[in-house]
C-alpha cells in the first residue's frame, strides 16, 4: 500500500479515542499533540489523525488556529479528499433529497450532518449557495464547487462568506460567483402553498431559511380564519404560509425593510397583498406598542435570531427568550396559539422549553404546549454533535 500524502496528527494519551471511532466529528486542540511540526500546519490542512499508539483514526481536516483542531473527514484513512471524494459525498446528499423533496429547493449540504464539516450548501433550483465555514472548504473550494455542479447540473454557484464561523476559523467575508452569473433578481421558491421571493446576493444567510418549512407547515394547518402575527418574520416566514392556508390577515415585523419589501411583494403577487401588512421595528418595541393599544391575534409566531449562539452568551439569552414568550403572550387571545423557535445551538431544548414556558407565565398566562418541532429532514442531525439540531420550535395553546 502506498504510503498517504497527507502528514500525521496525534492525540495525547489521555484522549478519548473511541469517542471518535463511534463517530465523533470534531477533535478539540487540547487533545492533540502540538509540536513543532503540527503548529507549521497550514490551517485547512488535510492530516492522518492518529490515536496515542499511531493507530489510524481517519482523514481530518486541520485548523492550528481554531479551538476545533481537527474535523474528520473520512474514516477511512487512506482516502484521498479530491474533486471524486466530493462528488460521491454530494451525490449520498442529493440523494436523500430527492426522496423528499419534489422541486430542487432546500438545503443540499448541511455540514457535519452530510458528512461535510462547516460546509453548508442550499440549492435554489438551477442556482446553488455554498457558506464554507471551515478553513479546510475554503482551501478545497474550486473542487467542491466544481464537484456540485456535475452531480446537481447547476449553473450558477455563490460563495457566501457572512456568518460568525468563518471568523472563528479566521477566514474573510468576500462573497465571490463561482460558476455563471448572479441571479439579477429575487428566486421564487414555493413552500407550504406559499411562494417566497429569496435574495440570493444581497439576503441573509443564503437568502432563505429552509429549515423553518416543516414548522410553517405545522402552523398554518392552524391559521385558517385567524388573525396572525409574524414576529422576526425575515421575508415573510410564517405570515405568508399562513396567508396560503386562508389566514383572515397577517401582520409580519421585522428589522430589515428589503426583508419586508420582499414578503410585501410576494404577498402582493400571491394575490393576497389586502389581507398582509407590514411593521419595520424592533420587536421588542413593536410588540409592547400593540399591547399597549390592546391589539390581539388568534397566532402569535416569534421566530428571533439566535440569542444565545454561543456558551458565554446563554445566560442572557435565555432571558431574551423567556421576555420574547412574555410579551407575545399578552398579545395572543384566549384560546390562541403562542408559536416560539430558537436557533441557537447553546440554548438546549429543555433550557429553551423552561425559559419560554417561565415567560408565559409572567404574562399571567397559562398554555398547553400542542407541538414541538424542529429542523426538516434536509438539515439531518449529526447524532454526535447538538450543534447540528440547533433549531426548536415550541406551539402553545393559551
Amino acid at each position: 500500500m502506498e504510503p498517504s500524502p497527507y502528514p500525521f496528527v496525534r492525540l495525547k494519551p489521555k484522549a478519548d479515542a473511541r469517542r471518535l471511532r463511534h463517530g465523533a466529528p470534531w477533535v478539540f486542540a487540547n487533545d492533540v499533540v502540538t509540536d513543532r511540526r503540527t503548529k507549521k500546519l497550514t490551517p485547512g490542512a488535510i492530516a492522518i489523525l492518529q490515536d496515542a499508539e499511531r493507530r489510524d483514526l481517519g482523514v481530518v481536516a486541520v485548523n492550528p488556529t481554531s479551538k476545533i483542531f481537527c474535523r474528520m473527514l473520512d474514516m477511512d484513512s487512506t482516502a484521498l479528499i479530491d474533486r471524486a471524494w466530493f462528488v460521491a459525498r454530494l451525490r449520498r446528499a442529493l440523494a436523500l433529497r430527492a426522496r423528499i423533496y419534489e422541486t430542487p429547493y432546500y438545503r443540499l449540504v448541511h455540514a457535519e450532518g452530510d458528512g461535510l464539516p462547516g460546509v453548508v450548501i442550499d440549492r435554489f433550483g438551477d442556482t446553488a449557495v455554498i457558506q464554507p465555514n471551515a478553513a479546510w472548504a475554503e482551501m478545497h473550494l474550486e473542487d467542491l464547487a466544481s464537484a456540485l455542479a456535475e452531480v446537481t447540473g447547476v449553473n450558477c454557484i455563490l460563495k457566501n462568506a457572512s456568518g460568525r464561523a468563518r471568523a472563528l476559523e479566521g477566514l474573510d467575508e468576500d462573497q465571490a460567483v463561482l460558476l455563471g452569473q448572479a441571479p439579477a433578481a429575487p428566486v421564487p421558491v414555493q413552500m407550504n402553498g406559499a411562494t417566497y421571493l429569496a435574495d440570493l446576493t444581497g439576503g441573509q444567510k443564503t437568502g432563505l431559511y429552509f429549515d423553518q418549512r416543516e414548522t410553517h407547515g405545522f402552523a398554518a394547518r392552524l391559521a385558517k380564519g385567524a388573525r396572525v402575527l409574524d414576529v422576526f418574520c425575515h421575508v415573510g416566514g410564517f405570515g405568508l404560509a399562513c396567508l396560503a392556508a386562508d389566514a383572515a390577515r397577517a401582520l409580519a415585523v421585522d428589522g430589515s425593510a428589503p426583508a419586508l419589501a420582499l414578503a410585501e411583494e410576494a404577498a402582493a403577487q400571491a394575490g393576497f397583498g389586502d389581507r398582509f401588512a407590514t411593521c419595520k421595528g424592533d420587536a421588542f418595541e413593536v410588540m409592547t406598542a400593540l399591547g399597549d393599544e390592546g391589539a390581539r391575534f388568534d397566532m402569535v409566531i416569534c421566530d428571533p435570531p439566535a440569542f444565545a449562539p454561543s456558551k458565554q452568551a446563554l445566560e442572557p439569552g435565555l432571558r431574551a427568550y423567556e421576555k420574547v414568550a412574555r410579551m407575545a403572550a399578552g398579545l395572543v387571545e384566549d384560546g390562541g396559539i403562542l408559536g416560539l423557535c430558537s436557533c441557537s445551538h447553546a440554548a438546549d431544548l429543555a433550557r429553551f422549553r423552561a425559559a419560554s414556558i417561565r415567560g408565559i407565565g409572567r404574562a399571567g398566562r397559562q398554555g398547553a404546549l400542542i407541538h414541538t418541532g424542529f429542523a426538516g429532514p434536509d438539515h439531518p442531525m449529526h447524532p454526535q454533535l447538538a450543534e447540528s439540531g440547533y433549531l426548536k420550535a415550541l406551539f402553545f395553546r393559551l
